[in-house]
């Protein structure tokens, strides 16, 4: 399975362009998936310097209901004339996100796209073809909550803390191997890798995406027992990790001390076969 990184906050070389966001190009024996499309037209420039025709994708997932992950949709959809895109049924309500000034931002999709005809929405478990899943409903056992402290939504006309039911998750199987893709792991990646391990019977070989931990390194010591917390667990997982967006860059270093080898960065340029 080969997987292109189309948008992330870093990047492998100057000429790939970057943005607070994340999108993976994915190709399986069988199909060609979008997996998150950024926060803006992004993702088209950099697939065109990969060699992704993204007029040819076979189907889209958007993993969660904000714009750095969701922004693209508009774009996708004027530039691919056939994928349905699946986005989770309460991915179009409204989040927000508090700015460094202490303002709600509008942080959601756009709203009058959930009209196109293309798009899907889904919940709980959602098959979508042989060895290609998609799930939500995951229980928050461990939820790290002082990392989605800033994130918020509405509901009954009134701001809440956001439940991130909006998120889900991709489960690919080819062969004897399954890979786990999150955008942005709000729910917590420990509480996706339980649940996805209810779902297959066992860890997944390969976990590809964010893991939203970027926030840890200014919370001081306390965050960083987190990451070690998370890092132990990941480790006992007899996974392989490949990482990039929220989880950053000061996180993935506290990780990659227990981790070693079995975790890798990706930058908006990278490719990977697994």
């Amino acid at each position: 399975m080969n997987f292109k990184v189309l948008v992330e906050d870093t990047q492998l070389s100057a000429q790939f362009g970057t943005e607070h966001g994340l999108s993976l190009y994915i190709e399986t024996e069988d199909n060609k998936i979008l997996f998150d499309m950024g926060e803006s037209s992004l993702f088209l420039k950099n697939a065109k310097k990969l060699g992704v025709d993204i007029s040819g994708i076979d189907f889209a997932v958007i993993s969660h209901g904000h714009d750095d992950h969701g922004g693209g949709l508009g774009a996708f959809l004027e530039n691919n004339k056939k994928a349905k895109v699946y986005v989770n049924r309460s991915a179009f309500g409204k989040y927000y996100s508090l700015s460094s000034k202490g303002d709600l931002e509008y942080a959601g999709l756009d709203k009058a796209l959930v009209q196109s005809s293309r798009v899907v929405l889904t919940s709980g478990q959602f098959p979508i073809a042989e060895g290609i899943l998609l799930f939500s409903d995951i229980i928050n056992g461990e939820p790290y909550s002082e990392l989605n402290k800033d994130l918020f939504m509405e509901r009954g006309g009134e701001i809440v803390k956001d439940s991130f039911e909006h998120e889900q998750v991709l489960i690919l199987t080819e062969g004897d191997k399954t890979f786990l893709i999150t955008g942005c792991a709000h729910n917590g990646i420990v509480n996706i890798l339980a649940h996805s391990r209810d779902i297959l019977g066992r860890m997944p070989d390969y976990v590809i995406g964010g893991f939203h931990l970027y926030k840890c390194p200014s919370l001081g010591e306390d965050g960083f027992r987190t990451v070690d917390k998370i890092g132990e667990y990941l480790l006992n997982a007899n996974t392989e990790y490949y990482t990039c967006h929220c989880t950053g860059i000061e996180s993935y270093n506290r990780l990659k001390i227990n981790l070693g080898d079995r975790i890798h960065y990706l930058h908006a340029g990278s490719e990977i076969s697994l």
